[in-house]
């Protein structure tokens, strides 16, 4: 579906698969405040829940399968909140129905599957994109400016947290067959953030993880990568207390994102810029962006594309990128060493540097 982007009646129209929180309490209400989507159906393998679901959200149809609303040949794209495990699969069966993805992260739970996410792209003509909606929110474009500016210097160390508390072993979250644990489900984003500021990609990573004895996956990781010379670490977990907060430091000054990820989309961001020239007392201000919501800006600037027949705005080979580093991660995890990120073929993965 292609539309000039001056025809200000086009819309494109969208399936959820899927009835996951996330989607029926942020993304789906965010995405119907947009300009350029429209809500048109939602699908459940239980048909009494799409149908709720529909009813509570203003949304026109419902479908007791995913298929059936892949069926639908009025709906030109979906988005998918389905456990992890999932994605890869079902993104895959969308875009051969036809259908642009919009798909929650992690795109996939290895870089191989997200590289053949690549290949059903290319052979199907759709677009596919992992919705990390921080890629365009204000406040971190806003980051990236400043960094990329010079402002605070050379930006060499970040510093993420990212936690929550979940132990229940029924959650999907804690399920490891259903792609669970800290890394894919928030870790990701320290990972994904570290390299949009450092606008490159790590060389070698290392990694302490704790893994539960009930269930088997991370329940806190710890992490360092290195961008030749410039240092991110981080650590999430998905039984500590509720934060997140991340810290980028130049040789002049840093930027500190009060809410990096769960952006509020009632009231306005702040990040704080603290300028501290060499000799010279701090100086920290806050940098306040109006209040938007992150799923609204991630739905229209994606049925943009659509419509007006560009790329999604975040690459799929991005996504491949960021798999390839959390797959090093898990390999020094085990390992207890360095690895390197990408390493060449036939060589070990391993670094004793």
């Amino acid at each position: 579906m292609t539309a000039s982007s001056t025809d200000r009646s086009a819309r494109l129209r969208w399936g959820v698969l899927g009835v996951a929180r996330i989607a029926t309490t942020k993304v789906i209400p965010g995405m119907q405040r947009g300009r350029w989507t429209e809500v048109d159906a939602i699908a459940s393998r239980d048909a009494a829940r799409a149908r709720e679901a529909a009813a509570e959200l203003g949304i026109a149809r419902a479908y007791g399968s995913y298929e059936a609303l892949l069926e639908d040949p009025d709906i030109d794209a979906v988005y998918i909140p389905l456990p992890n495990h999932m994605h890869a699969e079902w993104t895959t069966r969308a875009a051969e129905a036809g259908k642009h993805v919009l798909c929650e992260k992690p795109i996939a739970l290895t870089a191989a599957d997200a590289e053949q996410l690549i290949e059903v792209r290319e052979r199907t003509g759709v677009r596919i994109q992992e919705a990390f909606m921080v890629r365009t929110h204000p406040q971190w474009l806003g980051a990236l400016a400043i960094a990329r500016s010079g402002r605070i210097g050379v930006a060499r160390s970040i510093t993420g947290y990212f936690s929550f508390f979940n132990d229940d072993p029924a959650n999907i979250r804690n399920v490891k067959a259903y792609g669970g644990g800290g890394i894919l489900d928030i870790g990701c984003y320290l990972v994904n953030t570290a390299r949009m500021i450092f606008e490159g990609e790590p060389r070698r990573v290392c990694a302490l993880i704790e893994e539960s004895p009930a269930t088997g996956v991370d329940w806190m990781a710890s992490m360092i990568l290195d961008f030749d010379g410039r240092h991110a670490a981080g650590t999430c977990s998905t039984q500590l207390a509720h934060g997140q907060r991340i810290t980028i430091a130049g040789t002049m000054g840093r930027i500190d994102i009060e809410i990096p990820f769960n952006a509020p989309p009632d009231r306005p961001c702040r990040i704080f810029v603290e300028d501290a020239p060499s000799g010279a007392v701090p100086d920290r201000h806050a940098v306040e962006f109006e209040t938007c919501d992150q799923y609204t800006i991630q739905g229209d600037l994606f049925s943009r594309a659509v419509l007006d027949g560009r790329p999604a705005p975040y690459p799929l080979e991005d996504s491949l990128e960021n798999m390839r580093v959390i797959d090093a991660l898990f390999r020094s995890g085990r390992s207890g060493e360095w690895e390197r990120v990408a390493p060449e073929r036939g060589q070990p993965a391993r670094s004793r540097h």
